[in-house]
């Protein structure tokens, strides 16, 4: 079974001769070295590009390390630490890497867990120099693993984010039928190791160590997290309450009557800022709609992949409403939106236009602002709206919003799209994912 993640193929095909590092990112386990080394690899391939003109080099591999063996033989390949770990001594590879280089014009160097290289920022920046030098890398350690990776390239970088799988990447892959694959999805995501594991039993088990074994490690590395308790705690929290709106404060009064443990917000607000700069998990603001102004907390939090989230809560609290709405944030971010959540001001009868400095007499919720350029969606995520009432429900933050962008509602309906008298669009929720192109279409 093989996910042909073509849309990031493109992505790292279309970022060819911009004369910078193109770092692939992304939470572990979602097929950022497959990416580089097999699909782009045979995308360049297939492109015309002649096989003599690629190194693929892995850090971690000692077959590859091998070919610098050789290069400065008084030096050691692997340069240890106290703790066992290792960095790979920079000099052999450059070395190495001119030899290899001769007689070529154009270069292209697909490096994988380049962390690995001894000082690698300053190496790989110094590879761009090289006219003609094509440069791709990524890794997996808990400084790569972070939203700042980019930084390390001395803004000479240029990030692609790998998700897991979506939902119609999952589909063509699996080869299932939406609803068969729903199922599975809904339970236990789309990293793409997990998702060709035959057994539910294997695939529950799976994420529920590399959560533990993995994940949370990287975090406490890479943050030097004492309280690793807490921190486990908190990402429980974390992952019940998606879809619902988080505020710090709220989970720190949690920690106090529940789990009798004291903790504050500020240690709180900083554990999810470190799940959310891992890419375990993604933070969405509230945006006024008519104000035009982002608030501050509370906001709303939603995984990467939702299997990790169910993992977390070890599979008892599979609730398909929220994630849904889970999975159709990381489908917009997945498109390239980017995602917030909306907020409506409304007001009192007598004052049906509001003016400068009047007061709000209450919110309305729209579960996702997507923006991409001067495109703008306004999206209703509603696993089912079977009654006239939730229809209202759902559509009445929609009405009272008086711009003309599209306004939508994706429901689990299995009908065809349809547009009622305001505007609004209802579209089954199949349809919306399976179809990268869906909004547009509307």
């Amino acid at each position: 079974m093989e996910f042909s993640r073509e849309r990031y193929v493109r992505k790292l095909r279309e970022r060819l001769g911009n004369g910078l590092v193109k770092v692939i990112t992304g939470s572990r386990r979602a097929g950022k070295s497959y990416l580089l080394n097999n699909l782009f690899y045979r995308d360049l391939l297939d492109s015309g590009v002649d096989e003599s003109s690629i190194l693929r080099f892995a850090f971690d591999s000692d077959e590859d390390l091998d070919l610098i063996r050789g290069y400065y033989p008084d030096e050691e390949t692997k340069l240890r630490h106290n703790d066992g770990s290792y960095l790979v001594n920079s000099r052999k590879f450059r070395a190495y890497l001119k030899d290899w280089a001769k007689g070529r014009e154009r270069i292209y160097l697909l490096l994988d867990e380049v962390q690995l290289l001894e000082d690698f920022p300053s190496t790989v920046n110094g590879l761009l120099r090289h006219r003609g030098y094509e440069v791709f890398v990524t890794g997996s350690n808990s400084k790569f693993l972070s939203t700042d990776i980019a930084t390390e390239f001395r803004g000479r970088g240029s990030p692609i984010h790998v998700l897991p799988l979506s939902f119609s990447e999952y589909v063509e892959g699996t080869g299932l039928p939406p609803e068969d694959a729903w199922r599975d999805y809904v339970e236990t995501g789309g990293i793409p190791l997990v998702a060709c594991m035959n057994t539910r039993y294997e695939r529950r088990r799976y994420l529920e160590l590399l959560c533990e074994e993995t994940y949370l490690k990287d975090v406490v590395a890479r943050n030097h997290v004492r309280n690793t308790e807490a921190l486990s705690d908190v990402l429980n929290i974390c992952a019940s309450l998606i879809g619902s709106f988080v505020n710090p404060s709220r989970i720190a009064d949690t920690f106090g009557t529940v789990l009798r443990k004291n903790i504050t917000d500020d240690t709180v607000s900083k554990y999810i800022d470190h799940f959310e700069e891992s890419f375990l998990l993604s933070k969405a603001l509230r945006y006024n709609v008519k104000g035009r102004k982002y608030i501050g907390t509370p906001y709303k939090l939603y995984f990467e992949d939702p299997g990790v989230r169910n993992a977390r809560l070890n599979f008892r609290q599979i609730e398909e409403t929220h994630i849904m709405e889970n999975i159709l944030y990381n489908e917009l971010r997945y498109r390239g939106f980017n995602v917030d959540v909306g907020q409506v001001p409304v007001y009192s009868d007598s004052k049906r236009t509001a003016s400068d400095g009047d007061e709000a007499s209450g919110f309305l919720e729209v579960d996702f602002v997507a923006t991409s350029g001067d495109s703008k969606y306004y999206i209703q995520s509603a696993l089912s709206i079977a009654t006239p009432e939730k229809a209202d429900s759902e559509k009445r933050p929609l009405r009272s919003i008086d711009d003309s962008f599209t306004k939508v509602i994706v429901t689990k309906n299995r009908l065809n799209p349809f547009r009622d008298e305001k505007g609004i669009v209802t579209v089954d929720l199949f349809d919306f994912l399976l179809d990268f192109d869906s909004l547009r279409h509307i």
